[in-house]
């Protein structure tokens, strides 16, 4: 059923309104398919702005790896110096470290991707 308000305001039209469903029934003006490379380019940012941050986050999780991993040694290190601070580490932790820190940091580029996709 159709509501006496949405009736009425289709009976009761004035010059403007007529004016205005004139305009929105013409046809489109040919642009020669400009419409098209805007909407494209328009896309194309998007889809720019939305890999731009997973993949810096990328390269610079590959930066920063090598010099984690110095810090880590030279933490190590220092832990050995002084003997009430040191820290049992499991040799097998120590060797998979960078394989965590890869993992990691997949991870979360992967769930930055999925929050900027969503948007």
């Amino acid at each position: 059923m159709i509501s006496k308000i949405i009736n009425m305001a289709e009976k009761i039209k004035d010059a403007e309104d007529r004016l205005l469903e004139s305009m929105f029934r013409s046809e489109p003006i040919e642009d020669a398919g400009f419409s098209n490379r805007i909407v494209a380019r328009i896309r194309r940012g998007i889809w720019i702005r939305r890999l731009a941050l997973p993949v810096a986050m990328l390269v610079g999780a590959a930066i920063v790896i090598k010099p984690l991993l110095q810090l880590g040694s030279v933490v190590s290190t220092l832990s050995n110096s002084f003997p009430g601070l040191s820290i049992a580490v499991p040799e097998t932790m120590v060797a998979q470290l960078p394989i965590m820190i890869a993992t990691g940091c997949l991870i979360l580029i992967g769930v930055v991707t999925f929050q900027l996709s969503e948007e």
